[in-house]
């Protein structure tokens, strides 16, 4: 039933431009995540703001790379968390999470991609939405991408694991 004269869809489409941080509001502290492997991602290392005991390598790396200091803990929890033993950033070697910062060009982006699945490693790009042409290559890896990619802003996750495809935007 039309009480304005505009149907539901014309009502609702101003909500197409909202800002990202309120059309994600969902997913905040993991609800909405219906996959356990992801929600587990979310609560033991999105949410945390220290370090899990023990050194990190990476947290270092990352920092004098230039990264956030809360995007660099992230990730090396989330290296803790996942249990790899071998990383590397900005390099194409045989480990089983490899870093693609702003150094990574559009084009080695791709190839990252292709050499991630080809190995099993997972791929983390730091900045996805750095700019236009950035979130373009992203996009294009995410849409086709087989398995679970998880992207919270800060950094793109490509899983190449036993997952199904599955996409999550936190």
């Amino acid at each position: 039933m039309k009480r304005s004269g505009r149907t539901l869809k014309q009502r609702l489409y101003g909500l197409k431009h909202l800002p990202s941080y309120v059309r994600r509001a969902r997913y905040f502290r993991g609800h909405g995540v219906h996959s356990p492997y992801v929600y587990a991602i979310v609560r033991q290392v999105f949410m945390q703001n220290k370090l899990y005991a023990g050194s990190h390598p990476l947290y270092d790396t990352l920092l004098a790379l230039g990264v956030a200091r809360r995007r660099c803990v992230q990730l090396a929890n989330l290296v803790d968390h996942c249990g790899y033993g071998s990383w590397s950033v900005d390099s194409l070697e045989r480990v089983d999470m490899i870093v693609a910062t702003l150094a990574t060009t559009y084009a080695h982006l791709e190839e990252y991609a292709r050499y991630a699945r080809e190995c099993g490693a997972t791929l983390c790009v730091v900045s996805p939405y750095n700019n236009a042409n950035r979130w373009a290559v992203c996009s294009a890896l995410i849409d086709s991408h087989p398995s679970t990619t998880v992207d919270n802003r800060g950094f793109l996750l490509i899983f190449n694991n036993h997952l199904p495809k599955q996409r999550f935007r936190l």
